[in-house]
């Protein structure tokens, strides 16, 4: 494992808050990951308590070997982005995560219809080329960064070695240091 982002953070990305923030915090993300999910609530207060400080990345790390749903949800997110709704999307994914894993691929579909995203939109972003290639593109960055699991999160350019329950500390002591 390398330890540090081997891409650089750049206009393919989704991202809050503003570019030249101080703070650089880069999660890689599986949709359908329980720990990804756990992980939610502890990312957004970190995002709310730092707000204009902190520039937050997501990038799609989908494990369809162990989640096989998990590609489908970075499609569609991905599609969903198209339509300003990403960050609708992405949220609705990780509140909602146990119900649609139930349910599978009609459960991310509903969540597509509730954020305004019609079937026929949902089904082009399955089939979009280059979509799949923005999720393969997340996926092999974070295998070039030494990414083996989800979530794993890079506080400015540097992998965050801790649990996501000590991520708000590790923002901080790095928001400190600049």
């Amino acid at each position: 494992m390398s330890g540090m982002l081997a891409i650089r953070v750049n206009a393919a990305d989704h991202i809050l808050g503003p570019i030249t923030a101080p703070v650089t915090l880069v999660e890689y993300g599986d949709y359908q990951c329980p720990a990804c999910a756990a992980a939610y609530p502890f990312v957004h207060a970190v995002l709310e308590q730092l707000d204009e400080g902190l520039c937050f990345v997501f990038r799609h790390f989908p494990l369809s070997q162990v989640h096989p749903l998990a590609l489908m949800a970075a499609q569609v997110a991905e599609g969903a982005a198209a339509m300003r709704k990403f960050w609708d999307m992405h949220d609705w994914l990780y509140v909602n995560q146990p119900a649609w894993t139930k349910v599978g691929a009609p459960g991310i579909a509903l969540g597509a219809r509730k954020l305004g995203i019609t079937p026929t939109a949902m089904q082009r972003a399955l089939e979009d080329p280059g979509i799949a290639e923005h999720v393969r593109q997340d996926f092999m960055g974070g295998v070039r960064s030494g990414v083996n699991g989800t979530p794993s999160f890079f506080i400015n350019g540097r992998l965050h070695v801790g649990g996501y329950d000590t991520l708000a500390d590790a923002v901080a002591l790095a928001f400190d240091a600049d």
